[in-house]
């Protein structure tokens, strides 16, 4: 049975597993309940989820137990990291082009116009905290 991965996410665990979630339903909550249905995973479980943007983020989040890759699918996605000694860079995605950001370095996305995107994420651990700057919000869920 075929799913809308931005509708049904992923999750790929221990013993090459791949497990269709859920519908997201667009609240943080959603990971909460992710995360205890997948604890015995650890580090090791990812989530493989894909959502489209049409504005900035309004919070900054945080990997620590593992990397995520950021694979654009449609559009253009600028990524702002922010490495554990404050220097930040900033890289633009289009369509086909990926970039990872690492353990521990804290990461945003501007938007201009809409971005599709797909996200490998090890979220054990995910932390966020407020963009101020920005007024704009998550993802919504689908694509």
């Amino acid at each position: 049975m075929p799913h809308k991965i931005a509708d049904h996410p992923v999750h790929l665990g221990l013993g090459a597993t791949a497990v269709v979630e859920p519908p997201f339903d667009g609240a943080m909550d959603w990971y909460a309940r992710y995360s205890e249905r997948h604890a015995d995973d650890g580090a090791e479980g990812r989530l493989v989820s894909m959502y489209t943007f049409t504005t900035s983020w309004d919070v900054w989040e945080m990997h620590p137990q593992g990397s995520e890759v950021v694979l654009c699918t449609a559009g253009a996605i600028t990524l702002v990291q922010e490495a554990p000694d404050g220097a930040v860079t900033k890289v633009t995605l289009g369509p086909g082009e990926y970039a990872i950001n690492a353990p521990g370095v804290w990461h945003t996305a501007d938007i201009a116009e809409s971005a599709t995107a797909v996200f490998i994420t090890a979220g054990l651990g995910t932390e966020h905290r407020p963009r101020p700057s920005t007024r704009t919000a998550m993802p919504s869920g689908s694509g």
